[in-house]
């Protein structure tokens, strides 16, 4: 038997419509971290991302055989991630001032380290608040999960140009708020 990781999306579709629970299982690690990073481009928190995604995972394979293209599986499942996490928002208030996730590595570092690395983190999740939530998408598919434009495109059903066009202000505005010149000569105009 091949190996499940080397058959298309559309073969593990089918086969998971006929009950084969590690072609499915095969789909969910294929697209687990695209699934998170949506969900939590759209809830802003760790614990709910993982919620959204993981309610979007079982309510893709209750309803597999609705999949009409199974070979763009992962543009429908990430459809179904997007509408649980914004239900998931619209359900819960998000509480203000719970504290961010934080994984420590296996060299744990020094105070001052978690405290800078912690200020950044805050600082990172402000500055993804201020994007529009297509630009928070765009940003996190593009720089986090390292999908190409096309994709996006395809997944967000617009051109490719105007995921560049978002990915562009996504990032200027990101770099204006934390505190990074846009333009390389600025400082030396103002000096």
């Amino acid at each position: 038997m091949s190996g499940l990781s080397e058959l298309s999306d559309a073969e593990l579709v089918g086969r998971a419509a006929l009950g084969e629970g590690r072609a499915y299982g095969e789909l969910v690690s294929r697209y687990a971290r695209a699934a998170y990073g949506l969900a939590r481009s759209v809830t802003r928190r760790h614990e709910d991302a993982e919620d959204a995604a993981q309610e979007a995972f079982v309510v893709a394979l209750e309803r597999i055989e609705e999949c009409r293209n199974p070979e763009k599986f992962g543009g429908w499942l990430l459809t179904i991630v997007r509408n649980r996490a914004r239900n998931l928002v619209r359900r819960e208030t998000l509480r203000e001032g719970d504290p961010l996730p934080f994984d420590l590595s296996s060299s744990v570092p020094g105070p001052d380290r978690v405290t800078e690395r912690e200020e950044l983190k805050s600082r990172l999740i402000e500055a993804l608040g201020e994007l529009t939530e297509v630009q928070r998408e765009v940003v996190l598919l593009h720089d986090l999960e390292g999908w190409k434009h096309r994709e996006i495109a395809r997944h967000l059903d617009m051109p490719p140009g105007t995921v560049r066009s978002h990915l562009h202000y996504a990032r200027k505005r990101l770099r204006e708020c934390l505190g990074g010149s846009n333009d390389p000569g600025a400082e030396e105009r103002q000096g």
